[in-house]
């Protein structure tokens, strides 16, 4: 009997990600910038203030879209907002 490996749960969550981003990105997707960061937590949370206060949430839609915790405590995570204030 052939042994399938065995797929971390994460993995099969992590491709789906990756495959709607792909398609988002070719189909035009929806109209927010997004940038991803990986900072110490410190920086992270400065970055993000940042973003607050140079787009209000208000106006923009800003948000912090995703983020985790990686080791040596930095932070990898994705700001988003719109274009314009229209």
């Amino acid at each position: 009997m052939k042994q399938v490996p065995k797929v971390p749960p994460m993995e099969g969550l992590r491709r789906q990600i990756r495959k709607s981003r792909r398609e988002r990105g070719a189909s035009g997707g929806d109209s927010f910038i997004r940038e991803t960061f990986r900072l110490p937590r410190r920086d992270a949370r400065a970055k993000a203030q940042e973003w607050f206060r140079s787009w209000p949430k208000a106006a923009y839609w800003t948000e912090v879209e995703s983020w985790r915790q990686l080791p040596d405590d930095e932070i990898e995570f994705t700001m988003r907002r719109l274009p314009s204030a229209d």
